[in-house]
């Protein structure tokens, strides 16, 4: 038996007793009585209490790692071994930085030991959770008057210190005139990031309680350098980052009010801004416009900004330049002709408005330019919109746009189709092969439908063919990406294959696995807020895991041959054949997915074959294929318009959900669904798919809704029903644009690319797209309309019509509107946006405000157009329009649109 460690006596003992009961205010009287050898000899022995302490979180245990960190901090000679010893990370739980004992130990030792330690655990960064030793730091920093630490912790936690004092104080600028660091840390505070709340967080009603109005009036009293201070705050935007820091620290560089002068001397640094964040081009340009009126810089900085700012897309800033532009030429003629070549970069602005305005600008100071300039202005006058050819024409002496008055022809649109799905390729090989695709799939943040359905089916031939091998295959994936048991409550995703797997390898008794099948048990898939789409991929899934225990088929019949979900009916019919051959029945849920996925064909040869078919299941697909399927199930369009009394939103709490007026659509649902030969029905999973749908508040926001997360394997779940899922996805799509929600749209590509009728639905979800408030949304919609038009299956007068009736009622605004069908015709679908445009202008202006935002815009693309697309034919709404009168906006526009109809 070895002989027991004898416990140190003496001092050292009574200090590691102290230390071991947590008795932190007994260790600085202790640690004095221990001569340096007591103290290395301690040191060993807290080393090893600490390894013992490090999972004790209990309150005693937590009170034992204070006094050791203090007991720590006054054995270690070295200042180097006492920095890494008061740093780690084993010391949090409580704020022992703050710990009037610590200080005293500390304070104990040289001052020279003093200062490097602070100077170490000064460059050591914030715990994640906030837990540091800066409040020791800087104390250490105070009390000896070294040199100021200036690295980022250290100034982050001077920062944060003062502002999250709490109690009554003096304003912060009280308080930064009296800190004797704050001359050397405030200029390095321009250089940490994700600091802009915090620098224009007002801490109180009272003057000078921000940090921004505080620098800028130390600034402005010299207590700290200002021109160091206008460098750092200039570099610090040019740096760029996230909006909230560029525009606290634009706040700073206001509040510090740098002089003409100084900003003429740094003048290159502001003609950079101009190509930053909006906030900060509209400031530079602002500085630029006061420099240039007091004669500080020299007129080439004119033509510079003009080239940055006109090509920008804020038509605030753009009329703003062109504003200088035109003061410039006013105040020195001799300046025109830079002014006017300036001007004329304006000409290839997306905007026919800003267009109109430089050519205003150009054609008033033409004279004074002289003909020098006309070359350069024909040259840029080739990209105005050809509303402008005509005028351009005239002022620069040179046709614009094309021979004399010919039509312009350019832009005849033929839309080329839509390229063919991807086909799903070969089956996997080897299990190898299928390890290494099953990884990539568990590891992707949102996994394709093809990889999806390649690995499933995967998993089902290769346990066909030797499941033992599988198995060993497989066993680096599942421990890397185990399932984790039952208890799903949530959405059914496709990472839920490694249910699958983990059936495969026995990991998941198969008795549990009938017992759900055979509705005997709970599913563990399947949960309170599963949808009907989780629930149709849970139970795919669930008896994918029985097949490969038990029976184990030799594939799948519901796997797609394209990644829109579709099965080519010869496909299917082959594989029914491969059963009957193999003696093998289906299951039912992969008989009853493989059926919506199967695509409709009418070819004798795929009929026969499948008439030849001896099966219940192979009778079941020839009916299916005989009498076309399921049925698609016709939109009729109602208004959503309930009454008062329900619950309130959630993310807009003064307002009712009662409240929204929206078109919507209506479809009966499919019932029992299509039945079989002898009566086979689908399974209650898929019908519930096509159930009846209506809008009514509680469809809109049902408890599962507000989780609502659409995949990609949704859509693919019914690869020829577009009409059905954008009926049933409605209020999704219509609430990226009234409720501003973000998502949805890109789905409608899918919906687009999919199977079956193109109806009032479809039209509609695409309408709401296109007037979504996020960008990526109005994208995808953009996306749908093009395929759509590219297949020849895009009704412009159904989507235009009622695009008018959903501006009418406030759901889309025309500005998103214009953006997202300028977008489509910057494809060069100039025809299909006009097509839009012809069936929703007379909406738009039957019941239209001539000052409503965005309906000028709207007016200006349907003329450009009509103008490329040589559409004719006047409208009423447009004439009467073009009557009003007047220098508006909208009826300035009406009149173009009218004229260019009018030929």
């Amino acid at each position: 038996m070895e002989d027991a460690v004898a416990e140190p006596v003496g001092p050292v003992g009574e200090l590691l007793a102290a230390v071991r009961i947590g008795f932190v205010e007994a260790v600085p009287e202790l640690l004095a009585g221990l001569d340096r050898a007591q103290r290395r000899e301690c040191l060993a022995a807290l080393r090893e209490l600490r390894k013992k302490l490090r999972d004790d979180w209990s309150q005693s245990g937590t009170e034992a790692r204070g006094a050791l960190l203090v007991a720590g901090a006054g054995c270690h000679p070295g200042p180097a071994g006492a920095a890494t010893w008061l740093g780690g990370s084993d010391f949090g739980g409580r704020d022992w930085a703050r710990h009037p004992v610590l200080h005293q130990v500390v304070e104990a030792q040289p001052r020279e030991w003093q200062v490097e330690v602070a100077t170490r655990l000064a460059e050591r960064p914030v715990r994640s959770w906030g837990w540091s030793m800066h409040p020791l730091a800087e104390a250490v920093v105070r009390r000896t008057g070294c040199a100021v630490p200036v690295a980022e912790p250290f100034v982050r936690g001077w920062f944060e210190g003062l502002s999250r004092e709490h109690g009554p104080r003096p304003p912060l600028v009280e308080r930064l005139r009296a800190d004797a660091l704050a001359p050397a840390l405030l200029p390095r505070l321009l250089e940490l990031a994700d600091v802009g709340w915090q620098l224009t967080q007002q801490l109180s009603p009272r003057r000078g309680d921000v940090w921004t109005e505080a620098i800028a009036e130390l600034a402005a009293a010299g207590t700290v350098d200002r021109a160091e201070l206008v460098e750092r705050c200039l570099a610090r935007l040019l740096r760029g980052g996230k909006p909230a820091d560029q525009r606290a620290f634009l706040e700073l560089l206001r509040a510090l009010d740098p002089t003409p002068e100084e900003y003429a001397a740094r003048v290159r640094d502001v003609l950079a801004l101009l190509d930053g964040l909006s906030v900060l081009a509209g400031h530079a340009q602002e500085v630029l416009v006061r420099l240039d009126e007091a004669g500080l810089i020299e007129p080439e900085v004119l033509v510079e900004a003009s080239a940055v700012v006109l090509f920008r897309t804020e038509k605030k800033l753009v009329r703003a330049q062109l504003g200088w532009l035109e003061k410039a030429a006013r105040r020195a003629p001799e300046r025109s002709g830079p002014v006017v070549l300036a001007a004329a970069e304006a000409f290839g602005h997306p905007d026919t408005g800003v267009q109109e305005r430089a050519l205003n600008v150009v054609a008033r100071h033409l004279a004074a330019a002289g003909p020098a300039v006309l070359p350069g202005l024909r040259e840029a006058a080739e990209l105005l919109n050809p509303a402008h050819h005509a005028r351009a024409g005239e002022l620069f002496g040179a046709s614009v746009g094309g021979e004399g008055d010919e039509p312009d022809t350019g832009w005849d649109e033929l839309p080329p189709p839509p390229a063919p799905p991807r086909p799903l390729g070969e089956p996997i090989g080897s299990a190898a092969e299928l390890a290494e695709e099953l990884s990539a799939l568990l590891a992707a943040r949102e996994p394709e439908v093809l990889a999806f359905e390649r690995v499933l089916d995967g998993l089902v031939r290769q346990a066909h063919e030797d499941r033992a091998a599988l198995v060993e295959a497989l066993a680096p994936v599942r421990a890397t990406h185990p399932w984790r048991g039952t208890g799903h409550w949530g959405e059914c995703t496709p990472r839920e294959i490694s249910y699958v797997v983990a059936a495969l390898a026995g990991e998941t008794p198969p008795r549990r696995l009938w017992d759900f099948l055979s509705g005997a048990g709970r599913s563990p898939l399947r949960g309170a807020r599963t949808s009907v789409h989780g629930a149709v991929l849970a139970v795919r899934l669930e008896e994918a895991a029985w097949q490969v225990t038990a029976h184990r088929p030799p594939y799948l019949l519901a796997t797609p041959t394209d990644a829109t979900g579709a099965i080519e009916a010869a496909a299917l019919v082959d594989r029914l054949a491969g059963y009957e051959t193999a003696g093998v029945t289906p299951g039912r849920a992969d008989l009853c997915a493989a059926l919506l996925r199967v695509a409709p064909s009418a070819e004798p040869e795929v009929l026969a074959a499948a008439g030849a078919l001896g099966s219940p299941a192979g009778r079941w697909l020839a009916h299916w294929l005989r009498t076309g399927g399921l049925p698609g199930q016709p939109s009729e369009r109602v208004l959503f318009a309930p009454g008062r009394g329900g619950k309130r939103s959630r993310v807009y709490p003064d307002r009712w959900w009662e409240d929204v007026q929206r078109l919507a659509v209506a479809q009966p649902g499919i019932g029992a669904g299509p039945e079989g030969p002898a009566g086979e029905r689908l399974a209650g999973e898929f019908r519930k798919l096509l159930d009846p749908t209506e809008p009514s508040v509680s469809r809109a926001r049902a408890a599962d809704d507000w989780v609502w997360r659409p995949i990609p394997h949704w859509a693919a779940m019914l690869p020829h029903h577009r009409e059905e899922l954008a009926a049933r996805w409605l209020d999704h799509f219509a609430m990226g644009a009234d409720r501003d929600e973000r998502g949805a749209g890109r789905f409608l590509p899918l919906l687009a690319e999919s199977g079956g009728p193109a109806g009032l639905a479809l039209h509609l979800a695409v309408g709401y797209g296109l007037g979504a408030r996020h960008t990526e949304d109005r994208t995808g919609a953009v996306d749908a309309l093009l395929v759509l038009a590219g297949r020849g299956q895009l009704d412009g007068g159904l989507l235009g019509r009622e695009l008018g009736e959903l501006v009418t009622r406030g759901t889309v605004k025309p500005t998103r509107l214009a953006a997202a069908l300028g977008q489509a015709a910057g494809t060069g679908a100039y025809g299909t946006v006009w097509s839009v445009l012809r069936a929703a202008v007379p909406g738009l202006l039957g019941a239209a405000d001539p000052s409503a935002r965005g309906l000028g815009d709207l007016l200006a693309l349907a003329t450009d157009c009509a103008r490329r697309s040589r559409a004719r034919g006047p409208l009423a709404e447009v004439t009467a329009a073009a009557g009003w009168g007047g220098s508006g906006r909208v009826a300035k526009e009406a009149r173009a649109l009218r004229d260019v109809l009018a030929d």
